[in-house]
């Protein structure tokens, strides 16, 4: 397996990277130190264009392979970390109080730049690779931000590939699915109005406290009657306040929010007509007054069937072990934007026995390295063979 070795060889160098990164984390769209080391990497390593500044503070850059192809292949890797504070005792934490690459996007970074080298310095493939770093991963649609700039129409792009780290997940695996991957996830608020009034005389009042309370439990029978059992919605209230601060009063409004996650577009547009209903209705039965504000938050993450079974192969050409038909997940991704806008996959490459994703303990592992690297470097040599 040449190219696994070869990733071998450079582990340590990719490793500098990755840990340097992990002690610099940046959140959302404030990821300049991070794109300029990225910028600054490519340049080095003799990327034939850099772009950066898209998506605000997305880096592009552009290899082209030794033939006369015109089709691009895009290889997609997140930037930012998380606003959580790191508690590993690692000796290259993170020195940002309360910032902590928690869910392993240094390590998504560090794998596409060992991949840009090494395709910088083979060009075995005929086309165009188009490197993709993205800010603000973590909620704040970073990759719908690149696409608004143009990304895919720019670079010419007609397939995208991603991959992200899974805990619990042996190293050396990749694991994928056609289909839907990933949930959507929508967040709401609901803000119930009633009259307050004097806990001791309940009949004066509209007591949003049980109004509210009531709401919660019945938009929990959504699901598991509004629902095809055969499919897959999470709904979740995640916030109950009320405007009181006192034992003896109740309030004169009830405030609450949640999230609902879908891996079908069709279940995602019914759950928020019902949810409506729902608290509508129920607010209306006791008196009370209730409004629903609904945010669509990311879609659904869904791999194209075809480019699912390149990517399958080519992870069979690098990995240990490799699952083509792994259970969904309901935590939501933005790389969905990217596969609404083109073919391609997406695939969860093993992190070992380690914390999960978003906790303070958590840590990509490096021994992953090699095989994210490869994969990168196999999809492009088979999607864009060299003549």
């Amino acid at each position: 397996m040449p190219i696994r070795n070869r990733f071998a060889e450079m582990l340590p160098e990719i490793m500098e990277w990755r840990q340097h990164l992990h002690r610099n984390p940046e959140i959302l769209y404030e990821v300049h130190q991070t794109a300029a080391f990225v910028a600054e990497k490519l340049r080095e390593f003799g990327v034939d264009e850099v772009v950066e500044g898209i998506g605000r503070t997305g880096v592009v850059g552009v290899i082209r392979g030794k033939g006369e192809g015109t089709r691009a292949i895009g290889l997609r890797a997140d930037m930012d970390a998380l606003p959580i504070h790191e508690e590993t005792g690692l000796d290259y934490a993170s020195e940002v109080p309360g910032k902590m690459h928690a869910c392993g996007h240094d390590g998504h970074t560090s794998m596409l730049l060992g991949a840009a080298k090494y395709l910088a310095e083979t060009r075995n493939f005929d086309g165009s690779v188009v490197l993709i770093f993205q800010p603000a991963e973590e909620g704040g649609a970073g990759a719908d931000a690149m696409l608004r700039d143009g990304l895919m129409e720019r670079f010419g792009i007609d397939e995208v590939y991603g991959m992200h780290n899974a805990p619990g997940v042996p190293i050396g695996s990749i694991v994928t699915r056609p289909g839907p991957l990933q949930a959507s996830a929508d967040e709401f608020e609901i803000v119930v109005t009633g009259l307050g009034g004097h806990a001791a005389e309940p009949h004066k009042a509209i007591d949003t406290t049980l109004v509210a309370a009531q709401i919660v439990v019945t938009l929990h029978t959504v699901v598991s009657r509004s629902v095809d059992p055969l499919h897959s919605v999470v709904l979740t209230v995640g916030t109950f306040q009320t405007d009181s601060g006192a034992s003896n009063i109740i309030p004169q409004t009830a405030r609450m929010r949640g999230t609902v996650r879908c891996l079908d577009p069709a279940d995602r547009e019914m759950m928020e007509a019902r949810v409506r209903r729902v608290v509508e209705d129920t607010a209306s039965a006791f008196g009370a007054k209730a409004e629903l504000a609904w945010e669509y938050g990311y879609p659904v993450t869904v791999n194209d069937a075809e480019a699912t079974e390149w990517a399958v192969e080519a992870a069979r050409a690098v990995a240990n072990e490799v699952a083509d038909d792994v259970d969904p997940i309901m935590p939501s991704e933005d790389f969905s934007y990217m596969l609404n806008a083109r073919p391609g996959a997406y695939l969860f490459i093993g992190n070992g026995d380690s914390a999960m994703c978003h906790h303070p303990k958590y840590n990509f592992n490096d021994e992953a390295i090699p095989y994210g690297c490869s994969f990168f470097a196999e999809i492009v040599e088979r999607r864009l063979p060299a003549r």
